[in-house]
């Protein structure tokens, strides 16, 4: 019988995520298993819990492909939670990479303002060739979108990890205040009881 919690996303990643033995099985993984089984690595806690979400942000843009395995050993050294980290990495998926791309693309045009003049007209004449149009374009455009991911992979795991952070503390406050006033009613009950 599986053990259900008050929360449908506890129950979810419970049910969606492999477990800590699945993952140690995996032949990739069995060299650091001994490590990889440390039960702090699998807590969801306040400080574990941006640092996944920040880790599987940075490797779902930086690599896309093998970025569950990449933030899989990169949550050890960063005592990140390794079930988050690795499921955060869907972000970019070959249903969301083309989307991805492009916004990849635009950032990385906006940044380095590639349109700028180049400053000798003999180097401008040459670029505009016909022989080097092609060539040079493709290029471009390929390092502007490499940029852009490199870009979009440091911006969104530090917003993820603030963000993330933020929602757990308003989380955990949220349950804490709940709870005192649960408490209080019940202590107040006492009393006129008493009386």
């Amino acid at each position: 019988m599986s053990i259900r919690s008050k929360t449908f996303l506890a129950d979810w990643l419970r049910d969606h995520m492999p477990s800590r033995e699945e993952m140690a099985q995996n032949k990739y993984l069995a060299p650091i298993a001994h490590r990889f089984l440390s039960p702090e690595l699998w807590r969801f806690t306040r400080r574990s819990v941006p640092r996944g979400v920040a880790l599987g942000l940075f490797c779902g843009f930086i690599i896309p492909l093998g970025q569950i395995f990449l933030a899989a050993f990169m949550a050890l050294p960063a005592r990140a939670n390794v079930p988050l980290a690795t499921l955060v990495t869907f972000i970019t998926n070959p249903f969301t990479f083309p989307f991805w791309v492009v916004i990849a693309n635009r950032v990385g045009r906006l940044i380095l303002d590639i349109d700028r003049e180049v400053g000798s007209s003999m180097i401008q004449e040459q670029v505009n060739s016909e022989s080097w149009r092609t060539f040079s374009g493709f290029f471009e455009a390929a390092g502007l979108t490499v940029f852009g991911f490199f870009v979009l992979a440091v911006v969104s795991a530090a917003v993820g990890y603030l963000v993330s952070g933020w929602f757990w503390r308003w989380r955990v406050g949220k349950k804490r205040s709940r709870k005192l006033r649960r408490m209080e009613q019940r202590l107040n009950q006492r009393l006129q009881a008493d009386k």
